[in-house]
């Protein structure tokens, strides 16, 4: 298999902490691409034109990250997108908001790179409350982090690295200890050491 990505992007870490843990290294061949480059030949792996992107052995285009994770869940030793009914739709329901945060994340990266003249602040008082209230569930809903590894697990746990990765001046712990507590724990697992976004 053939994994497009970038050393910066969360979504990609996702699926390389999915990877890990499952044991499928020795399966996938990493390829570095700058979706932002004009040149890529990205499109042709993602019509969508983002990392990540997963060519599988047999030629399909995976993307993006959900499927991905999905599709090498399939694959894997591990199962991070439980069976029983009650516990997937807690795990995927925790994939969301942390894939919801990131949005809104990228989206203020996004919107403060433009001239200071042309940044809308409603835009970005906007992805801010985003970001603090689905902070504020995961706070609230601390519990349902609780038990084995999840995909839930590894969305929450590679946005708040996100976070601070990219923000961070803006401090997320004080008012969520429980959250901070917990993301300290998995940010110990090796997958997540091993996966640390850089520049």
């Amino acid at each position: 298999m053939i994994l497009r990505y970038s050393t910066t992007s969360p979504y990609v870490r996702k699926v390389s902490v999915v990877i890990i843990e499952s044991g499928l290294q020795d399966s996938v061949q990493n390829v570095f691409t700058n979706p932002w480059d004009p040149d890529t030949d990205l499109p042709e792996s993602n019509p969508i034109g983002k990392v990540p992107a997963l060519t599988t052995d047999s030629g399909v285009a995976m993307f993006d990250s959900p499927v991905i994770c999905e599709y090498l869940d399939s694959l894997g030793s591990m199962q991070f997108f439980p069976a029983d009914s009650e516990e997937r739709w807690t795990a995927l329901r925790q994939q969301a908001i942390g894939d919801g945060i990131l949005d809104a994340a990228v989206g203020r990266i996004i919107e403060g790179k433009k001239p200071a003249e042309f940044q809308y602040q409603p835009t970005l008082d906007r992805y801010q409350s985003v970001i603090s209230r689905s902070l504020d569930t995961l706070e609230r809903e601390i519990e349902d982090l609780a038990g084995d590894l999840t995909i839930g697990h590894i969305t929450v746990g590679c946005t708040l690295g996100y976070l601070d990765f990219r923000f961070a001046s803006e401090d997320w712990r004080t008012s969520r200890k429980q959250l901070k507590e917990w993301y300290d724990e998995i940010s110990s697992r090796p997958s997540f050491q091993q996966t640390e976004p850089h520049d």
